[in-house]
């Protein structure tokens, strides 16, 4: 009994990977990766102060000090900032 519920598991897990295999296969042929399609525009990047990282204002980790506004990659280097100042 346990044998065949492992088996089962198993299986289920290597279906999921052969579909998603098969799914990145298929929108990698067609060019149709939501997560690596540029920008319909040009979109100005930030500098992380901490790692120096170039990231999208949208997507950055943002923190306020006074009326600056301060961009970050992670919340890792927003917690070195913070700790860096404080």
């Amino acid at each position: 009994m346990i044998r065949l519920i492992i088996l089962l598991v198993l299986f289920a897990f290597v279906a999921r990977a052969i579909s998603r295999f098969a799914g990145g296969l298929i929108e990698g042929l067609r060019g149709e990766s939501p997560s690596t399609r540029a920008p319909a525009r040009p979109v100005p990047m930030v500098r992380d102060p901490v790692c120096g990282t170039f990231v999208m204002p949208g997507r950055a980790v943002m923190i306020t000090e006074g009326r600056q506004q301060i961009y970050f990659c992670s919340d890792r280097c927003r917690d070195r900032y913070r700790a860096r100042t404080a």
